[in-house]
């Protein structure tokens, strides 16, 4: 692990951060953080506070914050990708059920489902879960235009057709427009958008993950003391391949400041395990034997949309023997949350895929505003720290080749 000491070095910081697969403008990450980071500050006993970012650039705002003593200063970015993420949920509603059947063939005929299952059973419900609700869905729209041809048919003959289609239109038209309550689409072109190229990084997000690699590498020639990239959910494969891509490029990391990774609630087996998911594989293992970076992977058994605890290098099958990350961490929900809170989110499953980013009223090693607003680096936050001894990190992927 890290060798760095436990003194306080972090005097200004930059963040970038990468979020999931989310089509929201990214002012509702900067309102959740000023929220979150309040009621944390009122729990441990610090001071933090956000303000407006000026000039050009990424999206993003200032923290200021006071902790441990010491006056720590960060500016925080949000790479932006949701115009690609809207971009690619704009289809029609047969153009989703056409997505479904693609996508179902990809994880079934491949292998990657079965060997998926054998990680986590959670995420792997919830990928399912968007093809059972559109299946009901269209049994519904189905069962609803027999029952008004079976009404209409005795007087109207085969002009009963129409509507009958209509009506069947109808509920599927009105499911979709409640799907901000049921999550089903979304879903559907979550999964979708990393299936319709079987693991391969489509052309879009390729050239959008290049302006991501250019906009860290400045940082690293400011007078930062720590670049911290965090990557959420599907956010954090986006990062495996911009760090890859930057460190690649650099003479020499030794003289800039600390680069450091975070990768919380990650779905990376996702696509780490289609056939032809070369690159991330590739970028999984060169990162994970980086000796002048720090990656931490925190997630948590109760996020049951991530794959908690799961090695996304080991479990991917391209660890060496000269992996050293990442190091990978439980936010033990069950632990750092109150009963009482842990009761009332427990079964929000979407809100709980969030918490990484939120307050935690009993507040453990890991908390999201010490990290980005604190004076430690990441490595010496978790300098020491054994893995979690319930990870797995065996070989699961069926797929494990590599670029050369």
């Amino acid at each position: 692990m890290s060798s760095q000491s436990k003194q306080p070095q972090v005097r200004r910081r930059r963040v970038y951060y990468i979020p999931g697969y989310d089509p929201i403008h990214p002012r509702r990450y900067r309102e959740l953080y000023r929220k979150e980071g309040r009621a944390q500050a009122n729990i441990s006993g610090y001071e933090i506070a956000i303000s407006s970012k000026s000039g050009d650039g990424p999206y993003g705002w200032r923290v200021q914050s006071r902790q441990d003593g010491m006056d720590v200063e960060t500016e925080f970015d949000v790479l932006v990708w949701s115009d690609i993420v809207r971009q690619s949920m704009s289809n029609t509603i047969l153009g989703t059920y056409v997505q479904l059947v693609r996508t179902a063939w990809t994880y079934i005929g491949s292998g990657a489902l079965w060997r998926l299952m054998r990680l986590r059973k959670g995420p792997v419900i919830a990928a399912l879960y968007p093809v059972g609700m559109l299946g009901l869905q269209l049994l519904l729209a189905l069962a609803a235009a027999w029952v008004l041809t079976e009404l209409l048919w005795s007087f109207a003959g085969i002009l009963a057709l129409i509507p009958a289609i209509l009506a069947a239109y109808a509920v599927l038209r009105w499911f979709r427009t409640i799907d901000n309550r049921l999550f089903v689409y979304y879903l559907m072109h979550d999964y979708a958008y990393s299936a319709v190229q079987k693991g391969a990084v489509p052309v879009e997000l390729s050239g959008r993950l290049k302006e991501f690699t250019e906009s860290i590498r400045t940082a690293l020639e400011s007078d930062a003391d720590e670049v911290l990239v965090i990557g959420h959910s599907s956010g954090a494969h986006l990062g495996v391949m911009v760090l890859a891509d930057l460190i690649r490029a650099q003479d020499n990391l030794s003289d800039q400041p600390k680069l450091s990774f975070l990768t919380l609630g990650q779905v990376m087996p996702m696509v780490s395990f289609l056939p032809d998911a070369q690159r991330l594989r590739t970028d999984l293992k060169f990162l994970s034997i980086q000796d002048d970076l720090t990656w931490i992977d925190v997630s948590a058994p109760g996020d049951g949309c991530a794959f908690a605890l799961c090695d996304p290098v080991g479990v991917s099958g391209v660890a060496t023997e000269r992996k050293r990350w990442p190091l990978v961490l439980s936010a033990a929900f069950t632990q750092t949350l109150s009963p009482d809170r842990w009761q009332e989110l427990r079964w929000r499953f979407f809100r709980l895929h969030f918490q990484y980013l939120c307050a935690f009223d009993r507040p453990s090693d890991y908390d999201y505003f010490r990290i980005t607003a604190g004076p430690m680096t990441l490595g010496q936050r978790f300098n020491g720290r054994l893995p979690s001894k319930s990870r797995i990190d065996v070989p699961v992927s069926k797929y494990r080749s590599v670029h050369p």
